[in-house]
């Protein structure tokens, strides 16, 4: 199980995890990005309801395993991310 603020794809169990949450993802590249689309385009229509603005960040996460340019700009926000909250990193450390 992986530890609070932890996310990654588990290719080999065809896994998403996003901290101690497991969803399924696609095995195939096309699945991949065409599940990664739908939630970006679902997000911004996040007005309605049943979808979300959190379908959003999902979708680039999805999109960020088989697209270079979106893994790049991902990269450098979780960079941002650190070094502009720097006190949410330690948040549930030991």
């Amino acid at each position: 199980m992986a530890g609070k603020g932890n996310y990654r794809i588990d290719g080999e169990r065809g896994k998403l995890v996003l901290g101690r949450f497991e969803l399924p993802f696609p095995r195939s590249r096309a699945g991949r990005i065409a599940t990664g689309s739908l939630l970006i385009g679902g997000g911004i229509l996040g007005f309605l309801p049943v979808l979300g603005f959190w379908m959003v960040p999902l979708g680039l996460l999805v999109l960020s395993h088989d697209l270079p340019a979106v893994r790049r700009k991902r990269r450098r926000m979780a960079i941002w991310w650190r070094k502009r909250y720097p006190q949410v990193n330690r948040a549930g450390r030991g």
